[in-house]
């Protein structure tokens, strides 16, 4: 994984990222997204602005990464099909992209890499990398299986099951349950076993 800012000198303290993360979330809980500050969470966390920077390009970066898609994040245990595999992941994305706070916070993310191409650039290496690697193994578990005649960019697995869900609940605003996550699992299944034979 790679971060456009790195830190200098010594390693980043695993307890300070937590800190921080807690505390974005503390705030927004209390004020909402259009409440935060840096300062306010530097102040809460009990550590300077450089560290915090240090760590995340944005505001809306910070919030993203404490909200919705914490870094301590692993792939969906293995359910014995694709289908179970990918319905187990959506349902994960569901609970972290679906709650109150992710709702204010994932709309202000989107628009701040439409404007900022670095900033899009660096979230694609922090956040997408780490979702990417469980397509990567669901994909390599239903090779293993027998349920896909051979491997399927996890980039483009994504896509199938990530780009419909997500434009349910922010571009279209439909109401997505269980039943409506299976048949985004069932869809996405479908397309990797056409292309994992497309030439």
């Amino acid at each position: 994984m790679t971060e456009s800012a790195t830190p200098r000198g010594r390693p980043r303290d695993p307890r300070v990222d937590r800190t921080v993360r807690q505390a974005v979330r503390d705030a927004l809980a209390e004020t909402g997204y259009a409440g935060l500050t840096v300062d306010a969470i530097a102040a809460r966390a009990g550590v300077g602005k450089a560290a915090i920077y240090r760590r995340f390009g944005s505001k809306a970066e910070l919030a993203f990464a404490a909200a919705v898609h914490d870094i301590d994040v692993t792939a969906p245990p293995d359910t014995g099909s694709l289908v179970g595999d990918l319905y187990a992941l959506a349902r994960i994305v569901q609970a972290r992209a679906a709650n109150p706070v992710a709702r204010e916070v994932i709309p202000a993310l989107v628009a701040e890499l439409g404007r900022n191409p670095a900033l899009a650039e660096q979230f694609r290496g922090r956040f997408l990398d780490i979702e990417r690697a469980d397509f990567t193994e669901i994909c390599a578990r239903a090779v293993c299986r027998g349920e896909l005649p051979g491997p399927v960019r996890p980039d483009i697995a994504h896509l199938m099951l990530a780009g419909p869900h997500f434009a349910a609940l922010y571009a279209f605003h439909v109401p997505v349950d269980d039943a409506l996550l299976l048949d985004f699992a069932r869809a996405a299944a479908s397309a990797l076993k056409t292309l994992a034979v497309s030439p």
